[in-house]
């Protein structure tokens, strides 16, 4: 029974631990939130996410034409092979 008991315990400083780092986390959480959203919308950063964005499609485009390129080489090969 002594078990029993000890996680009774265990549960309950569990649970009122979480219901008060709930309470007081409440308002971290928002600073948090706030702080990411000002982040997120600076115009810098907006700058910074378009340019990652082209240069992804650009970077994107560039290897799908090496590896078509390659597809052909190899089939060429294979063609050559045979």
């Amino acid at each position: 029974m002594k078990s029993f008991g000890t996680w009774i315990l265990i549960i309950a400083i569990g649970a009122t631990a979480y219901v008060l780092g709930a309470k007081a986390g409440r308002s971290r959480y928002r600073e948090v939130v706030h702080a990411a959203k000002t982040f997120w919308n600076d115009p810098t950063v907006a700058k910074a996410r378009t340019r990652a964005v082209k240069s992804a499609k650009k970077a994107t485009a560039t290897a799908s034409k090496n590896a078509e390129k390659a597809r052909k080489r190899a089939v060429k090969k294979i063609q050559k092979a045979l």
